[in-house]
């Protein structure tokens, strides 16, 4: 079948926005398929930024079908806002861009439960983007969620009193203040403005785009060590992040998936709580935060970094059946003397090993590091693998030889144009 799957195999923040924006001119559909908006994906284009949060990385192409597939959890106002910044820029949006009505919605009491857990865990708190992603998944697996379907039922206002109530009496457990009176207009404003575009059965849009051979990208939300099941648990995200949240998020059968192409930078970064085995508490994690502009597209909340961690990748590589590597931001590291790379852990009796622990917080690892030539210079104008320096693509490398995969794309820069194929081993 023709559904490649693209994600994160880190904490997120991975570049994955710029790829899906490279890659799109390949397929005809791009599908997100889990998360809400607290993930911004950043585009650098034509000298201008653009940061999306819900809507696909595609929407730029003209011509490609965007979908939001049933996964997603959307935030009404935060989507239109999206769907304004757009028009400026003439994006057909009305024309190429789809809502699974199966998809939930997030409400203004989702946010303010977002606030109010994560103030009442004080010191413990999980690092929340309040954006009422939590709170909304919540509601969608007790059964009692709203989704974008039911706006266009006569009694969804009934429907919505309904879950509001059930909310404020979780509000006044927290003893948490607030006036909904606030953000309720803005909320069923936004509605009206979403029962304007294409709600639709999407699942069935994509079985049938598959079925006549169109090649469809599956877009991934956060990171592979932020899902759900197998990430840092409890400091994860709601959804599925991994290649079979795909299938669950877009209704698409396992058989359908063909690659699987998994992005990582070239180190790493994590925003909010959590373990960093890796982390760099120093002036060199500073020097790789002011290098990469680490700061959230959406929140812009500083990220903490560290160098790449290789069991980690590994363990990312092996939930996700990757096929292909695609490394990020190696601009980011020219002009280091030494690039260090986590190639075990060592557990507190002494072992060392390769595996990811089963839990972070109660086996707390120490990175095993191996010591690699660094490179120097200015790489972003860089046209070709050849071009890029020696110690640089010895780094890439032993990165591959390590995860016995093959790193088809290295990306020299933000814009679209700042990115190097490796044919021999890219065959879309």
């Amino acid at each position: 079948m023709n559904l490649d799957v693209l994600l994160g195999l880190q904490w997120g923040d991975e570049g994955k926005g710029k790829i899906v924006d490279f890659l799109a001119p390949k397929y005809q559909l791009v599908a997100r398929f889990q998360g809400g908006p607290n993930a911004g994906h950043t585009l650098e284009f034509d000298g201008i930024k653009h940061v999306l949060h819900q809507i696909p990385s595609g929407i730029f192409h003209e011509g490609i079908q965007n979908v939001i597939g049933n996964g997603v959890v959307i935030d009404p106002v935060v989507f239109m806002k999206e769907i304004e910044a757009l028009k400026p820029y003439g994006v057909p949006y009305h024309k190429n861009l789809f809502i699974s009505k199966k998809a939930h919605l997030i409400l203004p009491t989702h946010r303010l439960l977002d606030a109010a857990s994560e103030a009442a865990k004080g010191k413990e708190k999980i690092g929340s983007t309040l954006r009422g992603i939590g709170p909304a998944y919540m509601d969608k697996t007790g059964r009692n969620g709203l989704r974008i379907g039911d706006i266009l039922s006569p009694d969804f206002k009934k429907r919505y009193q309904k879950l509001v109530d059930k909310h404020k009496g979780l509000l006044e457990f927290y003893r948490y203040e607030y006036d909904l009176n606030e953000s309720e207009p803005a909320f069923f404003e936004a509605i009206e403005q979403l029962k304007e575009l294409r709600l639709a059965d999407t699942e069935y849009m994509l079985s049938e785009a598959l079925q006549q051979g169109k090649r469809v990208l599956a877009e991934g939300a956060q990171g592979t060590l932020l899902d759900i099941e197998f990430g840092s648990y409890p400091y994860v995200t709601s959804s599925h992040t991994t290649t079979a949240g795909a299938c669950i998020g877009l209704g698409v059968a396992p058989k359908a998936v063909h690659e699987v192409l998994g992005i990582f930078k070239a180190y790493c970064t994590r925003v909010g709580s959590g373990p960093f085995p890796t982390e760099l508490n120093d002036e060199t994690g500073e020097a790789i935060r002011r290098a990469g502009h680490e700061f959230g597209s959406t929140t812009g909340r500083s990220r903490r970094c560290g160098w790449l961690d290789l069991p980690a990748l590994r363990y990312a590589c092996m939930l996700n059946g990757v096929t292909q590597l695609f490394m990020m931001k190696a601009d980011v590291l020219s002009g280091f003397d030494e690039i260090k790379v986590c190639t075990h852990y060592k557990l507190s009796d002494g072992t060392i090993t390769r595996q990811m622990p089963y839990c972070l917080l109660n086996e707390p690892v120490e990175p095993v590091y191996e010591t690699l030539p660094g490179w120097s210079g200015n790489i972003e104008a860089s046209t070709a693998y050849e071009d890029l320096p020696r110690n640089l693509r010895h780094y890439v490398n032993f990165i591959e030889e390590y995860l016995h995969l093959p790193i088809a794309l290295v990306s020299i820069g933000p814009d679209r144009a700042q990115t190097i194929l490796r044919k021999n081993v890219f065959s879309m």
